[in-house]
């Protein structure tokens, strides 16, 4: 079974959307895996987002994403991360389709409200970053 990383961002933790955002994907038949509340150091950050590492807005994201608790969480399901990123829409807010998470909560296209994993590669190592063994239910 498919399994993918889902992250509540700062901005949305600090307004309170998190019982909302994780509905949303329940709503949808995805099984929650795991689950928890963090504070992601800049070490941390700038793993998870090497990918976007000597881009402009790398320095900006990694400071983002540590100014605040973040709510790490694993979702599963078929297709989940295909059905994960129609759930959240498009990165940008103002071109997601409306009724998606980012149309709804996001305020810009960096403080959009959530993360998802963009394929099964992606999700099993951002999964092996923010959770250990243990700490995922089948």
């Amino acid at each position: 079974m498919e399994k993918t990383l889902i992250l509540i961002k700062p901005d949305a933790v600090a307004r309170g959307l998190n019982g909302e955002i994780i509905a949303r994907f329940e709503k949808k038949g995805l099984k929650l895996r795991a689950l928890k509340l963090i504070h992601l150091s800049d070490e941390m950050a700038r793993r998870h987002y090497a990918v976007h590492t000597g881009k402009p807005f790398f320095d900006g994201l990694v400071e983002y994403m540590t100014s605040a608790p973040i709510v790490a969480m694993v979702f599963e399901g078929e297709k989940v991360i295909e059905t994960a990123r129609k759930i959240m829409g498009a990165t940008d807010p103002a071109k997601a389709e409306k009724g998606t998470i980012r149309a709804d909560f996001g305020i810009d296209i960096g403080k959009n409200s959530v993360h998802g994993s963009d394929g099964i590669q992606t999700a099993e190592t951002e999964i092996k970053l923010f959770f250990a063994g243990l700490e995922m239910f089948e």
